[in-house]
């Protein structure tokens, strides 16, 4: 069971499998299957009795599937997870592994758009089968939504005058490619940070077509009950919009707000952290650059 590495390098490997505490008889979920490569450290820990579901929408990540008697790929968002996995008769489950983000192999795909290195359609969608793709956002959203998807999916400050630049400009022409959107912007990228503010641009265009944050909170809700006694969770984030929806709801449950006490002052929480956030080695960034800003957490379900 050799990885597809020219697919996806999977970021902290070893840490986020070995946070699910491996039962050789249990039931595994790998919602972000991609190149497999968290699923086949999965399956290499399983018995004959194990069993191993993973989730992908993008077609792209189906010729990686594994020929494996003990595993199934489903080819769906996994913001359905609790459904799918009910038509397969899979009610509880004893981990749940989920690697947020987009591919390596996504990235390196200069037609879907999701680089800012490249020079492509404007696309960023996971699922290429989905209506709604960048080119729609940049070119028909209005100023004021493109204001607030700026503001809070790429957390900039200079949200409102992109806004208004792209809103003006289209009015010459379609926005139709990657180089086309970066030629507009870079007056507005901060000297030094070009990368890191254009980076921030198509972080929130992607999270916009693609809902994910809607996505991860609707996935998260659904772990409550789809978790055994005991069974984990092993989710990797990779920027802080994500990564703090992911804190609260091991905390609390909840992604605002307070949890509500009894009446004798004690709150019930669904879950309880396992060690410390897992952050990659200064090895394992200098090999994997995407690594950099990867937050592993690990909780158990009470």
């Amino acid at each position: 069971m050799s990885l597809n590495s020219n697919y996806h390098h999977p970021v902290l490997l070893t840490e986020s499998v070995e946070g699910l505490n491996i039962n050789p008889e249990g039931t595994y979920v790998d919602v972000t299957f991609g190149g497999g490569g968290h699923s086949r450290a999965i399956l290499s820990k399983l018995n004959d009795k194990g069993r191993l579901y993973a989730f992908d929408q993008d077609k792209d990540a189906v010729a990686n599937s594994i020929e494996d008697e003990r595993f199934t790929l489903i080819e769906a968002n996994f913001r359905y997870v609790k459904k799918f996995l009910r038509l397969y008769g899979v009610r509880k489950v004893d981990g749940i592994l989920g690697d947020f983000g987009v591919s390596s192999h996504q990235f390196d795909q200069p037609e879907r758009g999701f680089s800012t290195r490249y020079d492509g359609q404007l696309d960023m969608r996971m699922n290429q089968g989905d209506n709604l793709n960048a080119f729609l956002v940049v070119n028909t959203y209005s100023e004021s939504k493109l204001r607030d998807i700026f503001y809070k999916y790429g957390e900039l400050k200079n949200a409102p005058k992109l806004a208004r630049e792209i809103v003006t400009a289209r009015k010459e022409g379609e926005i139709k490619t990657s180089a086309a959107l970066k030629d507009l912007l870079m007056p507005f990228l901060y000297k030094g940070k070009e990368f890191k503010v254009l980076a921030q641009i198509y972080q929130a265009i992607r999270i916009e077509v693609n809902q994910e944050l809607e996505v991860l909170k609707e996935f998260l809700m659904q772990t409550q009950d789809l978790l055994e006694p005991g069974g984990r969770l092993s989710l990797i984030s990779y920027h802080s919009l994500e990564d703090r929806l992911v804190k609260r709801y091991i905390r609390s449950g909840l992604f605002e707000g307070q949890p509500e006490k009894d009446f004798y002052g004690n709150i019930s929480v669904p879950f309880k952290k396992v060690g410390q956030l897992i952050v990659p080695s200064k090895e394992e960034i200098a090999k994997n650059n995407r690594a950099r800003s990867a937050k592993l957490r690990i909780a158990k379900r009470l």
